[in-house]
């Protein structure tokens, strides 16, 4: 945990410094340009890189545990579907607000508030159902299908929309961590920290959940009360991430297998705070190799190349 820990810090101070400008703001004056850099640019987004990497790598790791599920993610309930049906409706189908998206005015205060409000919905539809279904495979296949109903939604609207609304709606799902200013950052903290604390209030359970629903009951575990909390969570982290950051593949999924393999357990007071550091540590890499890279990429291609070997590795590793 300890050198985890470090890794954050020493990678945070890679991902401040590079860039197409290198800084180095330990024991060096900086000019105005440069500091502007330096405080309006890279530290918001080296910060939004640990917290969407913590976020959805608690996300990705209660929900493998709940429905007991090796490649379960935080957007297997559709949260991230709906988040993109919200930004979609925004961007394509109101013509009054979206104009002056066009002429790249106010992106940066709506695409979050459409992003959150479609999540939201998503998920108070899921946690209806799972009110009136017992089963968690019931639960996973009623998220899978709200997020194809939202995805083809969004394809039917891709087909009519305008080209501009269309290219600011594919630059969205890609994925970005610079769009996160020091004036987005008290709400993103707010709703990643009330996600963070529903995930701790259900550490206990989460662990009489590894060995099936049935133990778990047996250990006097409140199944229904935790389900609700671990998608209430779920929803805030993902949700929350996507909102601001649009979504970031495949972190969520890789990294509590990382987690479980270094630390050779699977005790989710272990597992959690670890799963969190790595997160933080793989988006912070896949970040500075953004900076680096001769054109801008997006960060979800990035993380992709990363967790998706990790992905095919479990799929051979068990068979």
């Amino acid at each position: 945990m300890v050198v985890l820990g470090l890794l954050v810090v020493l990678f945070f101070c890679l991902d401040v410094c590079s860039g197409s400008i290198w800084l180095w703001p330990f024991g060096n004056a900086l000019s105005p340009m440069e500091h502007q850099i330096l405080h309006a640019i890279r530290l918001p987004k080296a910060i939004t890189a640990i917290l969407a990497g913590a976020g959805l790598s608690v996300a990705g790791l209660i929900m493998q545990t709940l429905f007991r599920n090796p490649l379960a993610g935080p957007y297997t309930l559709g949260v991230s579907s709906g988040a993109s049906l919200g930004v979609a409706l925004l961007t394509m189908c109101s013509a009054l607000i979206a104009l002056p998206f066009r002429e790249g005015m106010g992106v940066g205060l709506f695409l979050p508030v459409a992003a959150v409000i479609g999540a939201t919905l998503v998920l108070l539809l899921v946690l209806a159902v799972s009110r009136r279904v017992t089963s968690n495979v019931s639960l996973l296949i009623v998220g899978m299908m709200f997020g194809s109903i939202a995805g083809a939604l969004v394809s039917l609207m891709q087909n009519f929309a305008n080209p501009d609304a269309l290219k600011l709606f594919i630059v969205w799902t890609l994925g970005s961590l610079n769009s996160v200013g020091w004036s987005d950052m008290p709400f993103l903290v707010a709703i990643l920290l009330l996600g963070a604390l529903m995930a701790i209030i259900v550490l206990k359970p989460l662990n009489g959940l590894l060995l099936g629903e049935d133990y778990a009951r047996g250990l006097g575990i409140n199944v229904p009360r935790t389900r609700l909390l671990i998608v209430l969570a779920t929803g805030l982290l993902a949700g929350g991430v996507t909102a601001f950051c649009g979504p970031v593949a495949f972190v969520g999924v890789a990294v509590p297998h990382i987690a479980r393999g270094l630390f050779r357990t699977s005790n989710h007071r272990i597992t959690m705070p670890a799963s969190a550091l790595i997160g933080a540590c793989l988006l912070l890499v896949c970040d500075v190799l953004c900076s680096l890279a001769v054109y801008p990429l997006p960060i979800s291609t990035v993380s992709a190349l990363f967790g998706a070997p990790v992905i095919i590795w479990i799929i051979l590793k068990k068979k």
